[in-house]
């Protein structure tokens, strides 16, 4: 079946992913060697209706209603700039170790805490009992938190309104969204996730100053995890930032011609007004955080498609539990 003929209509979203259900009827391995390769399933209905959403030549608002197919696009595209928002403001991905899909409310984490002395495997004797690490669900449930906005205006305000300049509004929200998970994710880190996991605090040595011996005694607390990430308040980024030992040639190179931030320990640095001042957390990033998601971006479609785009809500529900206690620690200074 050609792209061109395919019916477009509301119940495309009923599953909760557009492009998928789309792409079942409409099969990107199809246009393998045409011109079209390269393309999914949702921009080339784009193609299908020549609408332009991005460019200098990109169209209104309106080339979306001019039939009851197009229309049906619509809710998509504002889903697509609003992760796209979503994308660009993103640092969970360098704090979450694994994503967890649900299609409920209700989640229950796992956890194993073994002791010291279980995580170290020693030698087993022929026929001796093998040493167990027990696995068990949590007592509480994770907590998902809704995050969203809604678009108010009516149609007829918005229909001249060029979808370029639109989805800049729209990728803000989609940054909106961002910042106030990584705020959630970072608060699971340091209060934990209602399971009695909170991060160890490490006192600065020097008392209100962080220094470098600081930096070393938190490195020193993750063993036998590595500290592949440091999230830190903005005024210990600029106290780690001006430290001599980072203020090496390499590093200074780095910093300038990127942005991006090295420490002396590899760690990946990540700035967030999330942490409160003098507050620092170590952590592996691929053992300390689990995100659980219900769903991905959500769009009100109904309202959007009808023309109707009064209080239409974009939205994301999600939550953060942890996986290993001791992968995170939190130096306060």
């Amino acid at each position: 079946m050609s792209f061109e003929n395919i019916r477009l209509e509301k119940g495309l979203y009923a599953g909760g992913d557009f492009t998928r259900a789309l792409e079942s009827a409409d099969p990107d391995i199809n246009y393998k060697g045409t011109a079209l390769e390269g393309l999914d399933a949702y921009q080339r209905q784009l193609k299908r209706f020549d609408i332009k959403v991005s460019g200098a030549g990109s169209d209104t608002i309106e080339k979306f209603f001019q039939t009851s197919d197009s229309a049906v696009l619509f809710p998509e595209f504002v889903s697509r700039s609003v992760k796209q928002g979503m994308e660009q403001a993103d640092i969970l991905s360098d704090i979450v170790a694994t994503v967890t899909n649900i299609n409920s409310l209700d989640y229950r984490s796992v956890s194993s805490v073994p002791t010291d002395d279980e995580k170290s495997l020693k030698t087993v004797l022929e026929g001796a009992f093998i040493p167990e690490t027990s696995i068990r669900t949590k007592d509480n449930l994770v907590t998902l938190r809704k995050r969203g906005r809604s678009l108010v205006g009516s149609y007829e305000a918005l229909k001249y309104q060029r979808l370029n300049v639109f989805a800049v509004t729209l990728r803000q929200i989609g940054a909106y969204i961002a910042r106030s998970l990584a705020a959630d994710a970072v608060n699971v880190l340091v209060s934990g996730d209602g399971n009695g996991n909170s991060a160890q605090i490490i006192n600065s040595a020097t008392g209100g100053t962080l220094a470098y011996s600081d930096l070393i005694a938190l490195w020193n607390s993750l063993d036998p995890y590595e500290m592949n990430t440091l999230i830190a308040s903005p005024d210990m980024m600029g106290a780690i930032l001006n430290m001599s030992e980072f203020r090496d040639a390499a590093a200074g190179l780095t910093f300038h011609g990127t942005g991006k931030a090295l420490t002396p320990f590899g760690s990946n640095l990540i700035k967030t007004g999330a942490l409160g001042q003098g507050r620092i957390i170590g952590a592996d990033k691929n053992s300390a955080l689990e995100m659980v998601k219900a769903g991905d971006v959500l769009t009100e479609y109904d309202k959007l498609i009808d023309r109707q785009l009064n209080r239409a809500v974009v939205s994301c529900t999600a939550g953060f539990a942890k996986i290993a206690d001791g992968a995170c620690k939190m130096l306060s200074v």
